[in-house]
């Protein structure tokens, strides 16, 4: 092995950052994980929430010390555009499942499904599907749905941010959903065609944005798949690409130090420039004369900066 190959194999394993990945159908977000971890070599990796099989789009992949704010994406607002199968529906709400009955559509305006979706703009109440990973007793709901069983479900508030009619050609519905968490865009394609009275199941489904990460910055598996291993890495991110949206606090190498063994620090005190509100941050801190990336925290009352989520390893901001 030569020199560049050995130090090659030393920087893979020390990934750290962010690549967005345009999912395949036919993948689950495990399988492109793997794929991708594979190609990369790399070592510690996450997802920052699951697309089904079935669905395409933004899959986000942190790699090393983005691990550590994978959560904060998973609890991001998303983006999502859905092709709504009007008249048909299945045993999973979207096209992996058995139909259960067909309806005719009839007297189905642009008016008419306007009207409907009015009711699912704004803070709704939604009842998970028994086809989730969500668990009962140790088990997903739909290791339940396979055996036959149907448990009862508690309804959950969600929030529809936006609700857009792209285009109606019958029986095909197209929608731009803009959601909260927790949101089964396979449940409001099946909602809305009951309330429209004949049912819907989905028939496509594409994931465009996750919080301020967008589509059009991806890059799809088969691309990746032929680019040479060095141009792999390159596409990374920066660590800090999930954390954007939050102010920033820049600290002094003495207060760094500081910082990352934990201490709370009373900024209004020390002098240093905070933001106007109370709330989380991104901190920045001096190293051997260059600027880089700590970690988050909580901006307390009476400017008191409370450290969160560390990072211990170095990355310029």
């Amino acid at each position: 092995m030569t020199n560049i190959d050995i130090s090659l194999k030393k920087t893979r394993s020390l990934l750290h950052g962010v690549l967005l990945l345009d999912k395949p159908v036919g993948f689950s977000s495990n399988d492109a994980l793997i794929k991708v971890k594979r190609l990369l070599q790399a070592k510690k990796t996450g997802h920052t929430g699951t697309l089904d099989p079935f669905a395409t789009g933004l899959l986000p992949l942190c790699f090393g010390d983005a691990t550590k704010f994978s959560q904060d994406l998973l609890d991001a607002d998303k983006t999502y555009e859905t092709v709504v199968h009007l008249g048909v529906t299945t045993t999973t709400g979207d096209i992996e499942g058995d139909v259960l009955q067909n309806c005719p559509i009839t007297d189905m305006t642009q008016a008419k499904i306007e009207q409907v979706l009015m009711q699912f703009r704004g803070e709704i109440a939604q009842i998970p599907p028994m086809y989730s990973a969500l668990k009962r007793d140790g088990k997903p709901y739909y290791a339940y749905a396979r055996a036959g069983i149907t448990l009862e479900r508690e309804a959950r508030l969600i929030t529809i941010h936006r609700l857009e009619l792209i285009d109606y050609q019958a029986p095909y519905l197209t929608l731009r959903v803009q959601c909260s968490k927790g949101t089964y865009i396979r449940v409001l394609g099946e909602d809305i065609g009951h309330a429209l009275g004949c049912g819907a199941h989905l028939q496509a489904l594409r994931r465009v944005q996750v919080g301020h990460l967008s589509l059009s910055q991806a890059i799809t598996l088969d691309s990746l798949s032929n680019m040479p291993d060095t141009e792999r890495v390159q596409l990374l991110a920066p660590v800090d690409a999930l954390l954007s949206s939050f102010p920033i606090v820049r600290l002094s190498q003495e207060l760094t130090r500081r910082f990352l063994h934990g201490q709370r620090l009373s900024l209004m005190k020390e002098g240093v420039v905070i933001p106007n509100k109370e709330g989380r941050v991104r901190v920045y801190g001096e190293e051997n004369g260059q600027s880089r990336l700590l970690g988050t925290a909580q901006i307390k009352e009476f400017g008191v900066l409370a450290p969160e989520r560390l990072v211990t390893t170095s990355h310029s901001g």
